[in-house]
């Protein structure tokens, strides 16, 4: 029986399991892919606190590993297939074992939906990036482009103008999601060129990426579009797909409260998998922070 089952080994999940072990609290950490989650891929880390001259991601995620540890936190690479609510008792089942807890902390993330175009996960942190905020710095008078067209891609392409020598908005339609303001502002901005109508065939480079092929999208026309920087913005997913079965989400997102409370007693939620503004290393921390506490508070009453 554990105080405290806390699924996912983020930047959220190892904060919450920094506070619950030193809590006193029995605490498990289960994550099914890489420790660190979305932030052990980052290469650079520039807008973390305390960093002045910023920390690779892998390196960031190790230290909050060793914290967690240093506390009691226990960590298994188990992939969690379901949470079975149990009154004062949770189930927790994965994909090779089941446990039982008197609180649980999902913190299982958001992932980036992925163009699945030839070269992107090889040049993932070479190029190819999915936050414009995170990542847009290193590429200061460089050519990057942004592929998207919601709200998400069009204020990352009005960021990155910026930042970068020139920006190339890549969307596969004409009409635009994102609201007419922004793309009015956009359309305005003559750092800004738009490739309508295209389709991101491959990404392509010799160690670093150099170059985008284009496919347009009635002509099945190609096009090299020299960049040295690609921003993947076409939307986030919940990283769980069993939550809503037992929790009230928003679009996959948990809901909850300032606290960090689910509707559900004694399951508690923390950092991107939330419904919120924002997902950043440091707001997960923050959340991570305060499920912890409320399970604390919780557990004691």
């Amino acid at each position: 029986m554990y105080d405290v089952i806390i699924i996912g080994g983020g930047p959220a999940g190892m904060t919450a399991a920094i506070y619950t072990g030193r809590a006193k609290l029995k605490t498990l950490v289960l994550e099914a892919n890489s420790i660190g989650g979305n932030a052990g891929w980052t290469d650079q880390i520039d807008n973390y606190p305390g960093f002045p001259f910023g920390i690779n991601g892998p390196e960031l995620m190790a230290q909050f590993h060793k914290q967690a540890e240093r506390f009691g936190a226990e960590f298994k690479m188990e992939e969690v297939k379901g949470i079975q609510p149990l009154g004062e008792e949770h189930k927790v089942i994965t994909d090779k074992a089941e446990y039982q807890t008197r609180s649980v902390i999902i913190a299982m993330g958001a992932r980036r939906r992925e163009l699945k175009a030839p070269g992107e996960k090889e040049f993932l942190g070479r190029g190819v990036s999915y936050c414009a905020t995170c990542d847009g710095a290193f590429f200061q008078g460089l050519p990057v482009a942004v592929v998207g067209g919601g709200d998400s891609a069009v204020k990352e392409a009005l960021y990155l103008a910026d930042i970068a020598s020139k920006v190339y908005l890549i969307h596969r339609r004409e009409e635009f999601r994102a609201n007419q303001t922004s793309v009015d502002k956009m359309k305005a901005d003559s750092r800004i060129e738009l490739k309508l109508n295209k389709i991101v065939k491959r990404i392509e480079g010799e160690g670093l990426m150099q170059r985008v092929i284009l496919e347009d999208a009635a002509s099945g026309q190609e096009e090299v579009l020299e960049t040295e920087g690609l921003f993947v913005s076409i939307g986030l997913v919940a990283a769980a797909d069993f939550i809503e079965s037992i929790l009230e989400t928003d679009d996959g997102y948990i809901k909850t409260d300032a606290r960090m409370v689910t509707g559900v007693p004694g399951i508690f939620a923390a950092g991107d998998i939330r419904a919120k503004i924002g997902r950043q290393v440091a707001t997960a921390v923050g959340d991570g922070a305060m499920a912890a506490i409320s399970v604390t508070e919780y557990l004691k009453e």
